[in-house]
């Protein structure tokens, strides 16, 4: 009888693992042997982070799939935005800081900024007056109609996603000291 039910609670584990994203051979020989499907592409935390192609500030077309090796913080924001405006300082320090970082597995540390501005000059302005010093400021100048915050599913700014190395959601919505904890999570540590 104990045979029996350790027959089935092996079956029910290889059906449970197989619903949550592995597939296995059927054969008790190479059960063990297990292949993960690939990531889904979304914006919840283990998703694949969707690319973004959009236009800089010089009407130059940048990549988020371009930075792929790095810890990368895609920031959504505004000129027009207050909240967005108080975080930046901190989001310049955590630039500064990690610029120099040695990370786990990342190159290195950027920063991927969507601005939801209608209007460049004022766009420009914020990015010189906040001293938003990375290179990687795109928009598409539709405002809420941005197509990143659409397909990023962004109803309120500021709004942050970071990724890992591999492109990976491994952090949403950082502000403040949660931001520099988050990214401390990925520092080699002496």
């Amino acid at each position: 009888m104990k045979m029996k039910k350790i027959k089935y609670a092996a079956a029910a584990l290889i059906i449970g693992i197989g619903s949550m994203g592995f597939v296995m051979n059927e054969t008790p020989a190479t059960a063990k042997k297990m292949v993960e499907v690939e990531t889904v592409v979304g914006t919840n935390i283990g998703d694949k982070a969707p690319d973004i192609i959009m236009k800089d500030l010089k009407g130059k077309d940048r990549s988020l799939s371009d930075l792929k090796g790095n810890l990368v913080l895609i920031d959504f924001w505004a000129s027009w935005c207050g909240p967005c405006r108080r975080e930046n300082p901190n989001v310049v320090r955590a630039y500064k800081k990690y610029q120099k970082a040695k990370f786990k597995s990342a190159k290195s540390f950027d920063i991927f900024s969507v601005s939801l501005d209608k209007d460049q000059g004022r766009w420009e302005k914020a990015v010189e007056q906040d001293q938003l010093s990375w290179n990687n400021h795109v928009s598409d100048l539709k405002g809420w109609d941005n197509a990143a915050a659409k397909k990023y599913g962004v109803h309120s700014i500021p709004m942050s996603f970071l990724i890992d190395e591999n492109g990976i959601i491994v952090g949403k919505n950082l502000r403040g000291i949660q931001l520099h904890a988050a990214i401390d999570k990925h520092v080699e540590k002496l």
